[in-house]
């Protein structure tokens, strides 16, 4: 039996939230369309998501479209539209098959109904899956989720002095899910703009230079193995 290049993680993350950036920059050194480098990612995240089963990671948040995504030029906005009913479409049934419980994180009011029934689809046929659990953050803005919170526990009745950390974590989209053990950010930017900002108050960031369309197995692995080798206090002190 051939030896994997890859040895086990002693402490791999449950819990990955993974900023996928660079697709643009990705496609334009390559004299190629900024779509061309967002199709480029979604091809990218079919390896990132069989190597996370392999890794030992559990859960994947994947931030593939923010609040803030709707200023891009119109175009650009339904060609994104578009890649995302595409991989719906083509990559469904094998996500299914092969364990994956889809879920979302964000608002879909603004989607085309037809996707929108398209996404819903999705969320109920995986819904038993546990191999690994795929969040995407698609309309999704942190500071968003954090008023849509309060909102919920306003309307639910929440005294006040009933407020805690713990109670509006749970009115969060990820109310039911622990909190990110690792975030990583392709491209080489230093923000974490506006991602999972409640949830990750204690997460590890790995940052690299790479673009999301290049982030292939061998960097995920480095950027897992650097996360097992952190010593995490959560503000605290060992002693």
């Amino acid at each position: 039996m051939t030896e994997s290049k890859y040895p086990p993680l002693e402490n791999p993350p449950y819990h990955v939230g993974m900023i996928m950036d660079g697709n643009g920059r990705w496609a334009k050194e390559r004299g190629k369309h900024r779509l061309e480098g967002h199709k480029a990612g979604t091809e990218n995240l079919r390896r990132i998501l069989e190597s996370s089963v392999e890794f030992g990671v559990k859960m994947l948040t994947i931030y593939a479209f923010s609040t803030e995504n709707w200023k891009r030029p119109p175009l650009e906005v339904l060609g994104l539209m578009k890649i995302l009913e595409d991989v719906i479409d083509r990559e469904l049934m094998e996500l299914h098959k092969n364990g994956v419980q889809l879920r979302h994180l964000g608002k879909l009011d603004k989607l085309n109904p037809a996707i929108r029934q398209k996404v819903l689809y999705a969320i109920d046929l995986t819904k038993e899956n546990d191999r690994l659990i795929l969040n995407v953050a698609f309309n999704y803005g942190g500071r968003s989720e954090i008023v849509e919170a309060v909102k919920k526990m306003i309307q639910a009745g929440v005294k006040p002095e009933d407020v805690t950390e713990d109670l509006l974590s749970c009115y969060m989209y990820t109310g039911d899910a622990p909190d990110p053990d690792l975030i990583i950010r392709t491209s080489g930017e230093f923000r974490t703009s506006n991602f999972l900002i409640w949830q990750a108050a204690y997460a590890e960031y790995y940052i690299t230079p790479t673009y999301w369309p290049a982030f292939d197995k061998d960097e995920y692995y480095q950027a897992l193995r650097a996360f097992s080798q952190r010593d995490r206090r959560y503000g605290g002190v060992k002693t």
